[in-house]
């Protein structure tokens, strides 16, 4: 079979650049709209995406001056997706940090029922001592404590959804049966973090679990996306990074006893789209004269760790910026920024220009044509299975990528033209995992 490119579309408020929210075209108040979320998905699978994803955070991202803040609890929005899509998959942020196993592995069990198959899970861990402090604790998590209690609340949470065999349900009207219950299983789990009996109070869901979607891509991030993940969203600016981390991720997949295959590799890219480039360039440069340098200059040094006073416009990052060891939160992409910074020796003011529209993700800005040819270059060359597409600018972003750069790629024949399964994991090529606590189980997933 031909490989094909695998499609998501990442939601966010007005757009992905900053300053999206001041265009004319733009409603300030999509962030909090239910038909606005509507509309885009049924874009999205129109053009048949993969899926659509929504971020999260326990956590005001950022000062409410600088855009849109708000955000909906994203799981109950995909619930209120899943009644006006029917094929596209449906992916939601979740914390490992500031969650409980038994009540996230029911909540995406309940998606992934009621959707008919299509729910996915972004396992994050949470960064910030600002998140801690809203469950009570004086400052976050050490960043290797994070991911260790994330790694063994996935292993909880994969035993709930194996808790019932897959013909654990007999309906037997006859027999008065409903299920058989030497099918149905207790976990008894008891580690470090967690203590959990179970079994889980659903059924094992179509997909048995759900898409399981990582984005870190710090040293534990990666050994964690090797062991658990099964879709990727990373960011790279170049070809040449983009290459190295999807050898070095699949190579690790690979080491953890997985088919690397099975590991789907997307990064973000930013497109700002036009007719022609003429047109596109105009876009690029009304969004970055709308950017308020105030607010950039901030959250860019919350990132880097420095006073807001240290970061001079008009001159390149400080020298003795804290070194990465040091830091506790988001670490890969605090790192992607200074290399990027100090690679192509950016002034403070042109970094916040990049980091507007992508924060870190490959930006693009150019004609359909161009856009689909950067698409292709990195799919053929070993650097990606597909993209996070990550409008500048909604509705209109997300409408020329559809209408457009879609077609494009379906005319190379990169791209599917209509959905062949019915599930999130047919769309991206993935096996349904085989249930580690019932007779039958296969071991195709590294687990020892």
């Amino acid at each position: 079979m031909t490989r094909k490119l695998h499609l998501n579309l990442f939601l966010h408020d007005t757009g992905h650049h900053e300053a999206s929210w001041r265009l004319p075209e733009s409603d300030p108040y999509a962030n909090l709209s239910l038909e606005a979320h509507q509309r885009l998905s049924r874009i999205a699978e129109d053009a048949k995406f993969d899926s659509v994803f929504l971020a999260d955070s326990p956590v005001l991202w950022s000062d409410p001056g600088r855009r849109p803040s708000g955000k909906l609890e994203p799981t109950l929005l995909l619930a209120a997706l899943i009644a006006s899509t029917s094929r596209i998959g449906l992916i939601a942020t979740a914390s490992t940090s500031y969650n409980e196993p038994y009540n996230l592995a029911r909540r995406f069990a309940s998606l992934d029922h009621l959707s008919g198959g299509r729910a996915g899970w972004n396992i994050v861990t949470t960064a910030g001592a600002d998140a801690a402090r809203n469950f009570g604790l004086d400052d976050q998590p050490l960043h290797a404590d994070r991911y260790q209690r994330a790694d063994e609340f996935l292993d909880v949470s994969t035993k709930l959804w194996d808790s019932w065999a897959d013909d654990a349900v007999l309906a037997d009207k006859r027999a008065g049966v409903h299920a058989a219950a030497d099918r149905v299983r207790s976990i008894e789990h008891r580690g470090r973090y967690f203590r959990v009996d179970g079994p889980l109070n659903l059924p094992r869901s179509p997909q048995a679990w759900p898409l399981l979607v990582q984005a870190g891509s710090s040293e534990d991030g990666k050994e964690f996306a090797a062991k658990w993940a099964e879709a990727v969203f990373t960011a790279q600016p170049t070809l040449a990074e983009s290459q190295a981390f999807y050898a070095d991720l699949k190579k690790r997949a690979a080491a953890a006893g997985r088919d690397p295959d099975h590991v789907v590799i997307l990064p973000g890219i930013v497109p700002i789209i036009g007719d022609t480039a003429a047109e596109a360039q105009e876009l690029d440069a009304e969004l970055d004269r709308l950017i308020a340098p105030r607010y950039a200059v901030a959250t860019l040094a919350h990132l880097l760790r420095v006073p807001a006073e240290s970061l001079d416009l008009d001159k390149p990052l400080p020298e003795d910026l804290p070194p990465e060891e040091e830091i506790e939160g988001a670490k890969s992409r605090r790192t992607l920024i200074v290399d990027w910074a100090r690679r192509e020796n950016l002034t403070v003011r042109e970094l916040i220009g990049r980091l507007g529209g992508g924060r870190g993700h490959r930006t693009f800005t150019g004609t359909p044509v161009q856009v689909a040819d950067t698409i292709q270059e990195y799919f053929e060359n070993g650097a990606a299975d597909g993209f996070n597409i990550m409008p500048a600018v909604l509705p209109s972003g997300v409408e020329a990528f559809a209408t457009k750069v879609v077609p494009i790629l379906q005319e190379r024949g990169l791209f599917r033209t209509d959905y062949e399964g019915t599930t999130l994991r047919e769309h991206y090529g993935l096996p349904r995992p085989a249930s580690r606590l019932h007779a039958g189980a296969v071991r195709d997933r590294g687990y020892r």
